[in-house]
């Protein structure tokens, strides 16, 4: 297992910023770490990295300890934090030299250059970091984390701030990055965890409150959005007299989003209102469930 973690537990005073957090991550497994503002989620991380210490637990990365072999972890750990940390009056190649020199990496000419080609910086691999567009510094931080071949990678908001294309691109580079590693990655885009995790775990005032496949998660939701588009208008009072009906909003004209009780499967009590009242139903359908849903259930 290349990562474990058992009971860990972090302080601050009297405030508890995680409580007994227990969970494993394999090989080959790109784990979705959610959760609201505040959860505990970077305190994780940084317990994992061996920046903080937990107050409690045990934390194993690619099997070390991070109490008794801290420099052996920090070699199989990259780490892409929130804020990015980077030096701007260096050049690129100049910066990624620097930081395998610590990692004390052999053939760092031939090594910098394979990560630059790697990440998407050819293009501007001359450039100092400080000329770099926010979407060009996130790859550097990214090669950063990568040069020394980690087993484990643990990212932090890794495509905060970057643009439609720049977030497919850092996508891609996740995806195919995972298939050989074992990558934790934090967010608070969820259509990020469904494009690239193959698993998540919630975890709300310090505690965990879900870990699943992305897909099971997703079918976690206790609610379920219908679309209704009626020939006329109807009452909103009508539609919510239907049994399991949470919600009712008038979208525009004959436009209906129905919110009801996941198990109420209210579908055919639509179609049965419309025809009672004489509206043709010009479109009928259920959303699919989205892992927004569920996030937003388990850590309101």
């Amino acid at each position: 297992m290349s990562l474990e973690i058992q009971n860990v537990s972090r302080y601050y005073g009297t405030q508890a910023a995680l409580k007994d957090v227990s969970f494993k991550v394999k090989k080959g497994e790109i784990v979705g770490f959610l959760g609201p503002n505040g959860a505990g989620k970077s305190t994780m991380m940084k317990i994992i990295t061996c920046y903080l210490p937990p107050s409690k637990g045990d934390v194993k990365v690619a099997g070390f300890d991070i109490y008794e072999d801290s420099l052996k972890v920090r070699k199989k750990v990259g780490y892409l934090p929130e804020n990015n940390p980077l030096y701007p009056e260096m050049y690129i190649r100049e910066y990624l030299r620097f930081v395998a020199g610590i990692y004390g990496m052999k053939n760092k000419k031939v090594l910098v250059d394979n990560m630059i080609d790697m990440v998407g910086l050819t293009p501007e691999r001359h450039k100092r970091i400080g000329e770099l567009s926010k979407g060009y510094r996130q790859r550097v931080g990214l090669a950063q984390a990568l040069i020394h071949d980690p087993e484990v990678l643990i990212l932090d908001e890794p495509t905060s701030g970057l643009d439609p294309n720049q977030l497919d691109d850092i996508r891609t580079l996740i995806k195919k990055i995972g298939k050989e590693k074992t990558v934790l990655l934090s967010t608070h885009i969820m259509q990020e965890v469904e494009a690239i995790c193959t698993r998540a775990i919630i975890i709300k005032l310090g505690e965990i409150v879900a870990d699943s496949p992305v897909e099971v998660l997703k079918q976690a939701s206790k609610s379920e959005i219908y679309h209704i588009h009626l020939s006329r208008n109807i009452s909103e009072a009508l539609f919510a007299k239907i049994p399991g009906v949470e919600k009712v909003q008038t979208v525009s004209s004959g436009k209906y989003k129905i919110t009801a009780d996941k198990n109420a499967q209210v579908g055919k009590a639509l179609t049965a209102l419309a025809a009672a009242e004489n509206a043709q139903i010009d479109e009928l359908r259920r959303e699919e469930s989205k892992l927004e849903d569920v996030f937003k259930s388990l850590t309101k």
